[in-house]
């Protein structure tokens, strides 16, 4: 019931980033950052469990300084997640956080400065299998870009993306991935466009400084999706000014729609009308809640009558579909059983989770099989 997405993604080069593949045939990893103190080690090594139980494939930490490098390596030695630094102005922090054990440095060459200087980064990383990640941003262009430009542009993020790529080209070290965000949608999508015709190396999307929860969901939806769609992206990042385990959730949202990713519950739910036989809105928000936990993919539709219900319901591995006296339950497409209102998300939770039970005894079967 999983059917394959028709989306044909951009040939890139692979990387990996600790034990996470990024571009070529994988899958295509979500990522937050950590908006803890870095040197309050407890409070980001919990955040990052957090964002780890969420799904995250890998997690940013902001290194600022030489302190904060230190406490990374407490950080680091705490969690199974891989980890990114990220670093601006002081190649000595990149130096250290390499042999702290990081799995990928985010840097811009050009403001680490003097090439000797670039050079000793890229040694540290070549020497550590570290990949890096050049990460632009229209806020923060160079100085005579924004002077050439006018104003951040497409091609001014372009051609600072070009100009550090350049810094690696010489030294010969072609493990990096490369973003070049913006907050203006159409800016970012026309820039990773241009951008994607001219490297063969990852590239990491995202739409810079997106908003708060709603609003910053609806532009990256957009953003982000419009290259999805193209086959552009192998990491992404959904910046929203909420928690952290937000934009985890809203990543693997967008690309279970695009059937990208097959991670955890995808609902299917419609918006409820006077047709409904249960209420629909309080069902869904307590199954999601309830099962966050859930990460074996699994298609469940929630449709509150019998206009739309037993179509979606043939189409799910688990379908709820509102009647009267009873609503009724269809697992695989089949008619299976009749719940009613009383303990309607109950007796939905524990259909869920059995099915997932099987699944996985399944899907274990099949492991030991081939052992």
């Amino acid at each position: 019931m999983h059917a394959p997405s028709p989306i044909k993604r951009r040939a890139s080069r692979q990387i990996h980033v600790g034990k996470v593949a990024v571009g070529g045939d994988a899958p295509i990893a979500v990522q937050s950052m950590t908006n803890t103190n870095t040197l309050d080690v407890d409070a980001t090594v919990g955040q990052i469990q957090q964002l780890e139980k969420a799904g995250a494939d890998i997690v940013r930490v902001s290194v600022p300084d030489m302190d904060a490098a230190e406490a990374f390596g407490r950080i680091k030695s705490r969690v199974d997640v891989p980890l990114v630094a990220d670093i601006h102005f002081d190649y000595k922090i990149a130096l250290r956080v390499a042999e702290l054990g990081v799995d990928c440095l985010r840097i811009n060459p050009g403001n680490i400065g003097r090439e000797d200087r670039v050079k000793a980064v890229v040694s540290a990383a070549r020497d550590h299998g570290i990949p890096i990640r050049i990460g632009v941003n229209a806020g923060s262009l160079e100085k005579d870009l924004q002077k050439k430009y006018g104003e951040p542009t497409p091609a001014a993020l372009v051609e600072s993306a070009m100009r550090h790529i350049d810094y690696l080209d010489r030294l010969d070290f072609q493990e990096f991935k490369v973003s070049v965000k913006a907050s203006d949608v159409f800016m970012a999508v026309a820039a990773y466009r241009d951008l994607a015709t001219r490297i063969e190396q990852p590239l990491h999307l995202g739409i810079t400084e997106a908003g708060g929860l709603r609003s910053g969901t609806v532009k990256s939806s957009i953003g982000l999706g419009m290259l999805l769609m193209d086959g552009i992206g192998d990491t992404i990042r959904v910046s929203l000014a909420a928690d952290p385990v937000e934009e985890i959730k809203v990543g693997f949202d967008m690309l279970k729609s695009l059937k990208l990713r097959a991670k955890g519950i995808n609902f299917i739910a419609c918006p409820s009308c006077s047709r409904q036989n249960f209420d629909v809105i309080s069902t869904m928000n307590q199954l999601e809640e309830r099962l966050e936990d859930v990460m074996t993919p699994l298609d469940v539709s929630v449709i509150g009558c019998v206009v739309n219900g037993p179509g979606e319901a043939k189409e799910t591995d688990i379908g709820l579909t509102g009647g009267s006296p009873a609503n009724l339950v269809y697992i695989d497409g089949k008619p299976a059983s009749k719940l009613r209102n009383e303990h309607l998300v109950d007796d939905l939770e524990a259909l869920i989770r059995e099915k997932i039970r099987l699944k996985q005894q399944q899907q274990d079967a099949l492991i030991t099989k081939s052992v």
